[in-house]
């Protein structure tokens, strides 16, 4: 009797493992090949280089977004892909204009500045006013009669992107309140060369809009110190931002067709727009052609997955993210049928793995294709992951993922000028293409939809 215990314990583990040794012997040797495929060449980043150089910032409403994305269509199409397309979305249309900034006192230095993404304008002739500098908003409450007629400065020092980005989105709307005539922020980022970064920022309508720009944290920390030795320190700022109408842009995508289950569908990709700044190699046309380079790597390989693989280029996504809205709206209908989305929004620097949302049966499926992405490092799987673009589509029930990386390096070049191809590794690069390709695949092979 005790033996009949023992054999039925025993096949009843063997029962419950029985799942990760499926997925484990069934793709080990799928992963390897796909990963020595990725590694073979640097396809992505020179894909990368070719975008960002041939078309530069692709700024929402911008004719160089529009021009990339005539261009991938085509490319996508020579490629092979399947029902390459682009859905149209209407995005709003911020124009920065000219720009400047300097101190005027206690001696004349010009300040390398980026107006914040939606600032409203100056006056024509400027602003010109004394500076306030505080060091939180619980600093300016405290002090906030001595911000009228001033321009306050926000010299917070970057912690994390969710805690200091606080200043950027909603300083505007602080030093308002307490009567400034303007407000710039320390730029978000942990490391600076004297380099200002922009992003978005809001308003309050209850609240008047003033000029809202960033300078770079070595001009604020002498601005503080200046301050500090009981010096008045001037700046001038002059900014010609302005709206025009929305413009039209479009979601850009092609698909890998799923040789069984052709209506069920793994999505994943970044944001085809970018900064008016730089490039955006790192963010996030790198996000968009990691995705795009694991599908050619499939293809290549002669994979062609129960379900069908979509790769997508979201539009809007730093300004708006009506990319992301409109995608869940005109896939609504299909959204049961979305096994997984994924998003690569973080630079495609070394992959250390993805954060996942989703039920815990799912998560554990997840875990065990982790296993499998060990072969380029990447084999982390963690609770709570997704990104902008995919939000609202995740809001539907479809579960998500977002690609993490090694992002020691991210903010330091993060919506700046900065942002060039050069920054990308090519191998690092191949790693998340490889990830993302064995991450698709498998999910999109098995048997079963991941389960809600």
């Amino acid at each position: 009797m005790r033996s009949s215990l023992l054999v039925a314990a025993a096949a009843s583990c063997l029962a419950a493992r029985s799942p990760a040794q499926s997925i484990a012997d069934q793709y080990r040797a799928t992963a390897q090949r796909i990963a020595q495929a990725a590694l073979a060449d640097s396809a992505a980043w020179n894909r990368i280089a070719e975008l960002t150089e041939k078309f530069g910032n692709r700024f929402s409403g911008s004719p160089s977004l529009e021009q990339a994305i005539d261009w991938i269509i085509a490319q996508m199409k020579a490629d092979g892909l399947e029902n390459v397309r682009g859905e149209p979305v209407m995005v709003p249309r911020w124009i920065r204009g000219e720009e400047s900034a300097e101190m005027i006192a206690p001696r004349a230095q010009k300040l390398p500045m980026l107006g914040l993404g939606g600032s409203v304008a100056t006056p024509p002739g400027g602003v010109t006013a004394d500076v306030m500098v505080v060091t939180s908003y619980d600093d300016l409450t405290r002090r906030a009669a001595e911000a009228t007629g001033r321009i306050v400065l926000f010299n917070v020092p970057f912690t994390s992107y969710g805690e200091t980005v606080r200043y950027r989105s909603g300083g505007a709307v602080a030093a308002a309140r307490a009567g400034a005539v303007a407000s710039m922020i320390r730029s978000v980022t942990p490391y600076s060369m004297r380099t200002p970064h922009t992003g978005g920022m809001a308003y309050d309508s209850t609240v008047t809009k003033i000029p809202h720009f960033a300078i770079t944290p070595e001009d604020a920390d002498m601005i503080a110190r200046l301050i500090a030795r009981g010096e008045k320190v001037r700046v001038h700022v002059t900014m010609s931002a302005h709206f025009l109408p929305d413009s039209p842009s479009r979601n850009v995508m092609g698909e890998l067709r799923g040789r069984e289950l052709p209506d069920e569908i793994v999505a994943m990709g970044g944001h085809i727009d970018s900064w008016d700044v730089g490039r955006g190699a790192m963010d996030d046309a790198g996000g968009v052609v990691a995705a795009w380079q694991a599908v050619l790597i499939l293809k290549k390989l002669g994979l062609q997955p129960r379900r069908t693989i979509r790769v997508v280029g979201w539009t809007n996504e730093e300004n708006g993210t009506r990319g992301g809205n409109a995608y869940r709206d005109q896939h609504r209908a299909e959204a049961d049928k979305h096994s997984l989305v994924v998003e690569s929004d973080g630079g495609v620097f070394r992959p250390l793995g993805f954060g996942f949302t989703g039920s815990d049966s799912a998560f554990r499926i997840m875990q065990q294709v982790g296993a499998l992405l060990d072969v380029v490092g990447a084999g982390q799987m963690t609770r709570g992951g997704g990104g902008a673009d995919i939000g609202p589509i995740m809001g539907l029930g479809v579960p998500g993922a977002g690609l993490n990386v090694d992002g020691t390096r991210y903010f330091w070049f993060h919506h700046t000028d900065a942002d060039t191809v050069d920054k990308l590794d090519p191998r690092e690069v191949a790693q998340c293409a490889a990830a993302m390709a064995i991450l698709a695949y498998v999910i999109a092979d098995l048997p079963q939809r991941l389960p809600r």
